[in-house]
């Protein structure tokens, strides 16, 4: 759409609504009419077809209640005189600054016009005045590493960052003497349009003051114009408990301190976690491998089983145990997101003993005589034979 066509139809008439129709009655309006041109209920209609383009298209802004509050606007500038239709080629637009600002765009940058009017509606950023916005801080990311318990139970460690902040020579300014100019190009925007094709155009940063809006006529020397230097700084963050190896935390406000009165950047930590001679971890679940004697696994009895940080379990082991088996102890986790605690995962391992007593191989002497008719290996071999 362009914007003379943007300017010259009458939407609401389009839709045969009135200016100060409500939302909901333009959209039974469009409705309605959508129903009656549509293509489907149409086949081979042309004029039904375009009809229908012009109500899909006036539903599209008057629908939108910022879109149309920006055709309002535009209308009632050009019911003024505001706009004056030229004699370029194609019926194009001529716009009488003068007429419209009262002069104010003789001295470089207005107060707001038609910029602001269709901006948003085509994507054109237009000339609005020297850059004067809060601009938002840089997110910065950092690393910290953590023992296996302080990532379980949680911590505070220091952290050293560096991140670009206003810099402290020049206040900020970028100009030694702290009076930077407009830049001449993108007006103090910040920006440079350009064109995509189809009446659209796209804004990039303005390549000369590199989206600052201002250009520093002398460069201050210690951060060469650009406003910013680099700073370093000590904070203390607080690690949520439960965090795993490789998270990212993020820290709203953290990071880089923004500019002429803009919020903070957020600051982003990785973690990384040391590993636990003893204990391991599964999710919210920790793991251990608790060694028990054949008596213990054959006979059953209770074992007692570290925790992380706090008093031995007890855990009572059936008779039969055997090796590899795995038991839980609930509660004795890692800290999960609610506040709650997942489960300890105990796994038995069998322990053979490689030094015997006199005594302790007489009774295994007396013990193989005793099982010397049972055979562990038979079910295997028959499996073998039937496959």
């Amino acid at each position: 759409m362009s914007t003379k066509d943007f300017i010259e139809k009458d939407y609401y008439k389009v839709l045969g609504v009135p200016k100060d129709a409500t939302e909901a009655e333009i959209k039974k309006a469009y409705r309605k009419l959508a129903r009656e041109f549509h293509p489907d209920a149409n086949k081979g209609n042309a004029k039904a077809e375009e009809r229908f383009k012009e109500i899909s298209e006036a539903n599209d802004i008057l629908g939108d209640p910022k879109k149309r509050k920006e055709y309002d606007e535009a209308r009632a500038l050009f019911g003024n005189g505001g706009f004056r239709p030229g004699p370029g080629a194609g019926g194009s637009f001529n716009f009488d600054l003068g007429d419209l600002f009262g002069g104010a765009a003789q001295g470089g940058g207005f107060g707001g016009g038609i910029g602001d009017v269709f901006g948003g509606l085509f994507n054109r950023g237009g000339a609005a005045g020297p850059r004067t916005q809060p601009r938002r801080g840089q997110d910065v990311e950092s690393e910290v590493t953590l023992s296996f318990t302080e990532a379980i139970e949680g911590a505070t460690v220091p952290l050293r960052m560096s991140s670009q902040a206003p810099c402290k020579a020049c206040s900020g300014t970028g100009d030694k003497n702290g009076t930077p100019r407009v830049c001449p190009t993108c007006v103090g925007t910040g920006q440079v349009a350009r064109g995509s094709g189809g009446g659209f155009s796209l804004t990039d940063p303005c390549p000369d003051c590199k989206g600052r809006g201002l250009i520093a006529e002398h460069p201050c020397a210690e951060c060469k114009g650009s406003g910013r230097a680099k700073s370093s700084r000590t904070m203390q963050v607080r690690i949520p408990a439960g965090v795993t190896d490789g998270q990212r935390i993020r820290l709203r406000g953290k990071g880089a301190p923004g500019e002429r009165g803009g919020p903070a950047g957020d600051l982003y930590v990785v973690v990384r976690v040391g590993e636990h001679p003893v204990f391991g971890r599964k999710g919210d679940n920790l793991t251990v491998t608790v060694p028990v004697t054949y008596p213990e696994a054959a006979l059953g009895g209770e074992v007692r089983v570290p925790t992380l940080g706090g008093p031995p379990v007890t855990l009572k082991l059936p008779p039969g145990t055997p090796n590899g088996r795995t038991m839980r102890a609930r509660g004795k986790g890692a800290v999960r997101k609610d506040g709650t605690r997942g489960d300890l995962l105990v796994t038995v391992e069998v322990r053979v003993p490689t030094d015997l007593s006199g005594k302790a191989r007489d009774a295994l002497e007396a013990y193989r005589e005793a099982t010397a008719g049972e055979d562990p290996r038979a079910e295997l071999f028959e499996a073998a034979k039937g496959a």
